[in-house]
């Protein structure tokens, strides 16, 4: 009885020691990978040619992590115009950093029909977020009225 009385306390001693080991760790876990969203303020529906919406964004992050940088890229799939941002114009496709957490981009249209333009907003920790904004063409007998 003595025997497996001690047995056993030797037992749960070891085992407990087992999981203390196992529980210290010198490595510090730094987490870096923090999603986020992006808003923005209403935009016009409708733009003549040549005629200019300001798109005013903020970026909000769900943690802080120095080392993040953020970017945004834009496809262009319906109608013709022009992107810029912090002023010079954006190619499609191509990522652009983003300095700031409020900025401004800045749609020119360049065609008489509708428009759409994807923004892609995403972060060296592949975390994404995905914008679409479509635009009218207002035509000329819409305006005379």
């Amino acid at each position: 009885m003595k025997r497996d009385i001690l047995f056993y306390i030797t037992f749960i001693v070891f085992v407990g020691g087992l999981f203390l080991a196992n529980s210290c760790s010198d490595d510090l876990e730094i987490k870096n990978d923090y999603e986020f969203t992006v808003s923005y303020l209403p935009v016009p529906k409708r733009l003549k040619k040549g005629e200019t919406a300001e798109i005013r964004f903020e970026l909000h992050r769900s943690g802080n992590y120095a080392g993040t940088k953020y970017y945004v890229r834009y496809f262009q799939p319906d109608g013709k115009g022009d992107l810029t941002l912090d002023g010079r114009s954006l190619n499609p496709n191509d990522g652009y950093e983003l300095k700031k957490e409020q900025f401004r981009m800045y749609y020119t249209s360049e065609c008489e029909e509708q428009q759409v333009i994807d923004l892609t907003f995403y972060d060296s920790c592949k975390n994404w977020v995905e914008i679409t904004f479509r635009f009218s063409h207002v035509r000329e007998v819409e305006e005379k009225e």
